[in-house]
């Protein structure tokens, strides 16, 4: 069974965990309007003064567009990040926002959370996201994006894929290519599922042992992903 987020009420210990996110570290700011649209931004964590407030940098305007109107006073934002030292763990927290500051930049006050969840890489957390990839079947390449993934799988989408031949176990070469800076991954898997969609065929997989290092590489610099 997957280890479950740990949540930590306001104690010493929530500061403690809260200020293993270093300054200067990247995180991610999710945004869910009214209207039910979600988006996600990348950002920077300033520091935070224990029970009063959390500061983050503000996400590049240009990159926000109409989403900027969102980050106003009172409004509920997610703030995720990776915490140095404990092999890949995720912080997570939700915050109302206080207020927003021009000088002596432009930064985001946040309400000091309630509540801090942790959780490592290395359990079945599952993350959405959109990796474009190469999967190697039968000894040719076929261009595919990645639609979600975890330390122990991923689920993979090849557009025009309906004409493939597909057998569980078969083990498939995943290469992507430069994602976020981080340089060429390749990771080995088997096949576990299969299923003709409107759209190509969706492939289930589960990574091999050997690749879990680059997995979790995957995984740190995705949870920090942007859209």
């Amino acid at each position: 069974m997957p280890a479950a987020p740990q949540k930590i009420t306001i104690t010493n210990r929530l500061n403690r965990n809260l200020g293993l996110l270093q300054s200067g570290s990247l995180i991610t700011i999710d945004l869910t309007t009214p209207a039910g649209q979600k988006a996600k931004f990348r950002s920077t964590f300033i520091g935070y003064l224990p029970k009063q407030y959390v500061l983050v940098q503000y996400p590049e305007p240009s990159k926000l567009g109409n989403f900027s109107q969102y980050i106003a006073q009172g409004m509920l934002i997610t703030i995720r990040g990776i915490i140095e030292g404990h092999e890949g763990a995720v912080v997570a927290f939700v915050s109302k926002v206080k207020q927003t500051l021009q000088i002596p930049s432009r930064i985001i006050v946040l309400e000091f959370p309630r509540s801090v969840s942790l959780q490592s890489l290395r359990s079945a957390m599952r993350i959405d996201t959109e990796i474009i990839l190469k999967i190697k079947i039968a000894n040719e390449y076929w261009q595919a994006t990645m639609i979600d993934i975890s330390v122990n799988g991923c689920r993979v989408l090849i557009n025009n894929g309906e004409s493939l031949v597909m057998e569980k176990d078969k083990s498939v070469e995943l290469v992507v290519e430069d994602f976020r800076g981080v340089g060429n991954l390749k990771f080995m898997a088997q096949i576990c599922s299969y299923k003709s969609q409107s759209n190509g065929l969706c492939i289930g997989l589960k990574f091999t042992e050997k690749s879990k290092v680059s997995v979790i590489k995957l995984l740190q610099h995705t949870v920090i992903a942007e859209n």
